[in-house]
């Protein structure tokens, strides 16, 4: 037992990651077979309905860990990134990191509705087929919908972002955390530099006890890696026990739209960015953060990879703590590239289910409305499926046709949410890099 305990932690904490998921993945789908083959029909009466509920909290527990130091991270790493730059090199550098944000999200959506345009999703299918597979997800799709109408309109969603600050991380609500996170931090450099010597000194005290915070919260993170391959094994055995290897089979030019272009945005569009921008080998780079790339892609939260996210830009990339805490939080809130390239694929599919023609305006519209609505996506799993509806709606479908085509994407977005996640975190990780390098906050440059 114990030469099986030591050659489990000595083994490197990716490869027992994959371990985990590749195994996983072959126990779920026998247990999709024998759900297949067993049983009577009723609920619970296969073999793989029995034993999958009393797999799931295993994989549970993974995800809440995660969860529960999500909210600390942000606050403390924002605080910290905000209260560490001097005040004129805040603006000029957050304005960067923003603009980098942006350009990526607006590239990725321009190319979502391209590769969108190219497969034609939906199109030469039969609309009864579709439909009928929809029935299977309305309710769903219904909950979803009352998510979104619960977002209100945009002046609540702009008055949202001044919420009680203890009342949003208590929530879990990450925009109203990040602006009083900013601000606080904000603060803090303002009366740091205000030049009353002992006020200084008093807030520079509270900016190391800030920063001790932040430390501490890693290594709680640490201690959550050690138990990842596990909950990855677990989390990867429902899902593929649930959908089985045929979740893809309707959606195969929806899976392939997303998946080409999400695999195009990594090693051609970030490789370009760090080839020519940055002047670093792009390969090397995307070594350097293979770990949160597969984090994101097993735990389908952007938010939730945040801590490994930081730890590999200061560790590996050499990124200052103080761009690395302030960068990395806001990416993983709002830069969703995997969003921008999804939900113009699921637009385009819904013109084609019903017969809506788009012109070259409508489709300006799309991409315009895609990033801004990726905005909101939130860094947790499932987040584009709310803002799916934003687009739809936008595109004149009605209530019922909006849920029949969520409906739909909630069948294959388990799989397709994995891509985007790890799009989304490798996405932040080239822009802070990108930041970093021309701005001299890198230590040791990667991939030169």
């Amino acid at each position: 037992m114990k030469k099986l305990l030591h050659l489990y932690f000595k083994t490197s904490l990716v490869l027992r990651i994959l371990a985990g998921f590749v195994a996983g993945s072959v126990v779920g789908v026998i247990f999709w077979h024998l759900s297949q083959a067993g049983g009577d029909g009723t609920p619970g009466s296969t073999l793989a309905e029995r034993i999958i509920p009393h797999v799931l909290p295993f994989g549970q527990v993974f995800v809440q860990m995660l969860k529960m130091v999500v909210v600390p991270i942000i606050f403390f790493s924002l605080v910290v990134g905000a209260s560490s730059l001097p005040i004129r090199r805040f603006g000029h550098i957050g304005l960067r990191v923003i603009a980098w944000y942006l350009a990526t999200s607006l590239f990725a959506a321009v190319l979502g509705t391209g590769l969108a345009l190219a497969v034609d999703p939906g199109s030469g299918t039969d609309l009864g087929a579709w439909q009928k597979l929809a029935q299977l997800k309305m309710a769903e799709a219904g909950n979803v919908a009352g998510s979104v109408s619960d977002q209100g309109t945009l002046s609540q969603i702009l008055l949202n972002l001044f919420r009680n600050p203890f009342e949003a991380l208590a929530a879990g609500n990450f925009l109203p955390i990040i602006v009083f996170a900013i601000l606080f931090g904000l603060a803090i450099r303002v009366l740091i530099e205000s030049g009353d010597p002992e006020r200084a000194r008093r807030l520079a005290m509270l900016g190391d006890l800030l920063e001790a915070a932040q430390e501490t919260m890693f290594k709680i993170v640490d201690w959550i890696l050690e138990y990842s391959p596990i909950g990855v094994f677990a989390l990867t055995i429902v899902n593929f026990g649930l959908y089985g290897p045929s979740i893809v089979g309707p959606y195969v030019s929806v899976t392939l739209g997303v998946v080409l272009g999400i695999l195009a945005m990594i090693f051609l569009v970030y490789s370009v960015l760090l080839w020519v921008v940055v002047r670093r080998n792009p390969l090397k780079v995307l070594k350097q953060i293979r770990e949160p790339m597969i984090m994101a892609f097993i735990t389908r939260s952007s938010a939730a990879t945040l801590p490994v996210s930081i730890k590999t830009a200061e560790g590996r990339l050499g990124v200052h703590n103080e761009l690395a805490g302030f960068s990395l939080p806001l990416g993983a809130t709002i830069n969703m590239d995997g969003v921008c390239v999804h939900l113009p694929i699921f637009a385009i599919l819904a013109a084609n289910m019903f017969g809506i023609h788009l012109t070259l305006g409508s489709l300006v519209v799309l991409v315009i409305t895609t990033v801004l609505a990726s905005i909101g996506a939130g860094g947790v799993p499932g987040g584009s499926l709310m803002l799916l509806f934003i687009i739809l709606e936008n595109l004149g479908l009605s209530a019922d046709q909006i849920a029949q085509v969520v409906a739909l994407a909630l069948g294959i977005n388990p799989i397709l949410d994995m891509f985007e996640t790890m799009n989304n975190v490798t996405g932040d990780l080239v822009c802070t890099y990108a930041v970093a390098s021309n701005q001299g906050l890198v230590d040791t440059p990667a991939g030169k």
